[in-house]
Order: structure tokens, then C-alpha cells, then sequence
């Protein structure tokens, strides 16, 4: 993967971004970069219209950051495999609500620290259930759902789910 990524585009293999994790606690999130390395040049240069579609569900159907091999990455899920450098460190779980970015937190309202009450994952009830064939209103519904009823049981449905997802490449985009 890493002479793939240097082969596609310049820039980094590795990309290191910033998340909020368990109560609060900043963390860096690890993933194989998938968009080019000016990328936040050209999301500074994106038209109101076009930043205001990003802020909705933090995600773009059409992303002109994301590299050729990025698309391949983020389909397969194989950009998330560095967060088992996360997991090892303490900061993420195999199962648990996926991290978001500071600024995600305001769409949780007062949800925000029942949210924050469990570790991340790597894998979760909103990525197993629908991931980008959501909106951001479905994620916060899925993601609370997981922090109501977390559970070995349901972390067991939740694993094999997200296998099922990542082999068929279901909202994955």
C-alpha cells in the first residue's frame, strides 16, 4: 500500500489527524493518506456552497482531494488499518463510536458527553450500519444507539457486520 500511495501522488504514506477521543482527550488518529498533499489548499479555495455541502455531513461525494489509490483505500477500508497503532496505544478500541473532529461535536448537542463517555473505535455501530449512506443526523442516532446498549454481544454483531460491509464495500465511498 505504502509504494501505491508514493506511486499515485507526492506527499507523505502515513497521515496524522486530529480527534477528539474518551472524554474528551485530544488524539491522533493514524491512516494511510488518501487525498493529495495540498488538500487543504484546495478545501480553502472551495466556494461557500461547496464548504456549507462538506460542514453538513463532513464528507463530498465527489471529493477532488481524494487521490485515485485514496478511492480504492477509503472503498476497502484498508486507509484505516494505521489505527491499529491507536488501538495498541490506548486511545482507540476495535469497537466503539467512530472518533470525530472537534468542531463535529456541536451536532451532538447535549448528547455530546454521552458521546464522548466510551473510547472510539475502529469499527462501530454507524460504520457497520450504513456509514456514507447516511446523513449526519442517522450517524448520531446509530452512534448514541451504541453507547445506550454497548455490550460483548452487540460488539460480536457489530464485528462480523463490519466484516460483511468492508467485503461487499456497502456505503463505503
Amino acid at each position: 500500500m505504502a509504494i501505491a500511495i508514493k506511486v499515485d501522488s507526492k506527499g507523505k504514506v502515513f497521515y496524522k489527524h486530529k480527534r477528539v477521543g474518551k472524554k474528551g482527550k485530544i488524539i491522533y488518529l493514524y491512516k494511510f493518506r488518501s487525498m493529495v498533499s495540498n488538500a487543504k489548499e484546495i478545501m480553502d479555495n472551495w466556494s461557500p456552497e461547496r464548504k456549507a455541502e462538506f460542514e453538513k455531513n463532513y464528507k463530498l461525494d465527489d471529493d477532488e482531494r481524494i487521490t485515485k489509490i485514496g478511492k480504492f483505500l477509503r472503498k476497502t477500508s484498508l486507509d484505516e488499518l494505521p489505527q491499529l497503532l491507536n488501538i495498541l496505544k490506548g486511545d482507540m478500541t476495535i469497537i466503539g463510536p467512530r472518533p470525530v473532529v472537534e468542531k463535529e461535536l456541536e451536532k451532538f448537542g447535549d448528547n455530546k458527553y454521552k458521546f464522548l463517555s466510551v473510547k472510539p473505535g475502529l469499527t462501530g455501530y454507524w460504520a457497520a450500519n450504513g456509514r456514507s449512506d447516511t446523513d449526519y443526523d442517522e450517524r448520531i442516532e446509530l452512534e448514541l444507539y451504541y453507547v445506550d446498549h454497548c455490550s460483548l454481544w452487540l460488539d460480536i454483531k457489530v464485528f462480523f457486520k463490519t466484516i460483511k460491509v468492508v467485503l461487499t464495500g456497502k456505503g463505503a465511498k
